[in-house]
């Protein structure tokens, strides 16, 4: 097998094209080349054949040395060579083609010159099998570099381009996330504005309509007076009857050595020193309730809120309203939002109402 594989099926045909040629050469020529030369018999055949032989052996042997000239890189010997085969091989052709009976065989002898010359160029002029295997290994090793190249080059441009959509897709979501968060909290903001304004609105309409006899009912002193056995009770008049100096001579009690005087400066030294009290501060009340005294500037509870609207709310008379409450409370620096504060504001009055007064 490794024979079979090692044959060089160019050459078997090479040889085999160039003996038919001297073969047709000869039997055409040899046997017609006598007479022609006034031989007959055995010597005519020699002579013939002879000649025959010379003619193919003519470019047979210039092809041959062509080679020579061709490894030597010579241009006079390979014109000279390659020319005189060309003249042997056209004579031989010439002579197939007048002398012989056959003539399509006359071409034979080109055939065997081409193979031969091809054969030629390929030892001298082209690479060797195993140098040409090497040259297609580079070949084939620069091919596959170039298309890796490529390839990588196709990845990185397509990985380019992802990474600026998945990039311009982030910022258009954030974009649009930050739109529609612009627009609830705008919305929003509406409609809280909204409220408020309606609130502010409902609150202006009461105290136009009902804030003058709110504030002369804030005024107006209320107190429980208890009146000492023996005395007349007042009217339930606005305004107390007027008391004659006789009525007041003739309601007052007897005294028996001024006892009677004697308690009434006690109760109006008592009272006297109820409205000289001092008043109730913030700490106070942050120590009654059982709450840490608020602080401004810092975050409250709700009790401690609680503490702070009720003391701004008390420390006037008439008690504040919301909106004086809630300025003073500004101002003073407490920190709270306004719904917390609205809130137990709220909370406050809902347990002013619910409380029954002592």
């Amino acid at each position: 097998m490794d024979h079979i594989r090692r044959l060089d099926v160019f050459a078997v045909v090479e040889k085999l094209l160039t003996l038919a040629a001297l073969t047709l050469v000869a039997v055409t020529v040899g046997s017609q080349l006598g007479p022609i030369l006034g031989l007959d018999g055995r010597l005519g055949s020699i002579a013939g054949w002879s000649i025959a032989l010379v003619y193919d052996a003519l470019w047979i042997g210039a092809l041959r040395k062509s080679e020579v000239a061709i490894r030597q890189r010579s241009r006079i010997g390979m014109a000279v060579m390659l020319g005189l085969s060309l003249a042997a091989l056209g004579v031989s052709t010439g002579t197939l083609l007048i002398l012989g009976h056959a003539k399509v065989f006359a071409f034979v002898p080109m055939a065997a010159a081409a193979f031969m010359g091809l054969r030629l160029f390929a030892n001298n002029v082209l690479a060797d099998h195993d140098t040409a295997a090497a040259i297609a290994d580079q070949s084939a090793a620069d091919r596959n570099a170039r298309a890796l190249a490529a390839a990588d080059a196709r990845h990185l441009r397509a990985t380019a381009v992802t990474d600026v959509m998945t990039e311009t897709a982030g910022h258009l979501g954030e974009m649009q996330r930050q739109i529609a968060r612009a627009e609830t909290l705008t919305k929003a903001e509406e409609r809280i504005a909204k409220a408020r304004a309606k609130a502010e609105k409902r609150l202006r309409s009461a105290d136009e309509k009902h804030g003058e006899l709110a504030a002369a009912f804030a005024a107006r002193p209320l107190m429980l007076a208890v009146p000492t056995p023996g005395t007349p009770s007042l009217s339930t008049g606005t305004e107390r009857p007027a008391l004659t100096p006789n009525a007041a001579e003739d309601t007052a009690p007897d005294t028996i050595d001024g006892t009677a005087d004697t308690d009434t400066d006690t109760q109006v030294n008592d009272h006297t020193d109820q409205n000289s009290a001092p008043p109730v501060t913030l700490a106070d009340l942050a120590a009654v309730t059982g709450v840490p005294t608020p602080v401004p500037g810092e975050p409250l509870t709700d009790a401690q809120l609680d503490v702070v609207l009720r003391h701004l709310r008390y420390t006037d008379d008439p008690p504040l309203s919301y909106r004086h409450a809630r300025k003073n409370f500004r101002d003073a620096g407490f920190v709270g939002s306004e719904e917390r504060v609205r809130r137990v504001w709220g909370a406050l009055l809902t347990h002013e109402e619910t409380t029954p007064a002592k």
